[in-house]
């Protein structure tokens, strides 16, 4: 039996060319965390196996695909629920240096709270080497390159409890809207949404979309972004990291973030505003799709 308290989940891409420099980099930060995470990589993508059986960590394989060969976050999930043993899970992107601040916010978050989704600010930097841990020195944000804040859109982090998501739509990862899909699933169970960026930034290392058919417009808007948006409800950039409801203070306490539960409630209102509005014209236009029973 472990004695993790959360156990990390990630979905690599093949380990070469600089995305492999950076997927290295991020994955072996993961196991220098104290106490140290269970960490489990799913998929095949060449160069998975071979990093999961150096560092000692799990590799899940055969994961369930789109009919475009994109690894779904539904099964993911799932396997991960079977799997782990730990209370909490967390779905971190490959390129996502941790640092040793995001355990102890971890923890602070799980000792007041029972369920909820933990997210936090990329903080953006280059990084176009392998990080050298061979020094066992904690790594730290001065110990890297000089980076800037990213947008709030941007969310690569996500830390819950095991038995939340259990009925996850078909949603491609990787692609625009999974993210915030997972935002806005928790608040419509009523779940707080816990912003740890005073504590704890997800350090994310840029690069290109090569690995991705059509580059970094196939991700956002490709097919399967497209089919993402459906799901999610049509609405872009309608739960953001802006939609948090606490966050986690440097003290270790957590503090409720009242504007932003207000704008949530008024997005809902919008929404359905909107949809009783416009449809009739919709479905003259044969634009509805199944929408008018999605809220954004």
């Amino acid at each position: 039996m472990t004695g993790s308290l959360v156990t990390i989940l990630a979905m690599p891409k093949p380990f070469t060319g600089h995305i492999g420099v950076i997927q290295r980099n991020a994955i072996r930060s993961w196991t220098r965390l104290q106490p140290q995470p269970d960490i489990f990589l799913f998929g095949e993508e060449d160069g998975t196996a071979e990093i999961a059986a150096e560092l000692h960590i799990g590799n899940l394989r055969d994961i369930q695909r789109s009919d475009l060969g994109t690894p779904l976050l539904s099964d993911l999930l799932q396997r991960a629920r079977q799997t782990a043993q730990t209370p909490l899970l967390c779905y971190v992107n490959s390129d996502i240096i941790l640092l040793q601040d995001f355990q102890r916010a971890v923890a602070a978050i799980h000792q007041q709270l029972p369920k909820f989704l933990g997210v936090t600010h990329r903080w953006e930097i280059d990084l176009p080497y392998e990080l050298d841990f061979a020094d066992a020195t904690p790594l730290h944000l001065g110990s890297l390159p000089p980076g800037f804040s990213g947008s709030h859109t941007a969310i690569d982090v996500f830390v819950f409890a095991r038995d939340m998501y259990v009925d996850v739509p078909p949603l491609a990862i990787g692609r625009a809207w999974f993210d915030q899909w997972l935002i806005k699933d928790a608040l419509l169970h009523g779940l707080p949404v816990v912003d740890l960026t005073r504590v704890a930034r997800a350090i994310h290392q840029k690069h290109q979309y090569t690995h991705i058919a059509g580059g970094q417009r196939g991700a956002y808007g490709g097919e399967e972004a497209h089919r993402n948006l459906d799901i999610y409800g049509g609405v872009q950039h309608a739960y953001t990291l802006l939609n948090a409801t606490q966050e986690l203070l440097p003290d270790g306490s957590i503090r409720r973030i009242h504007y932003r539960r207000e704008k949530f409630h008024l997005q809902q209102w919008l929404w359905r505003n909107f949809v009783q509005r416009t449809s009739p014209l919709r479905k003259r236009l044969g634009l509805t799709r199944g929408s008018e029973s999605k809220s954004p």
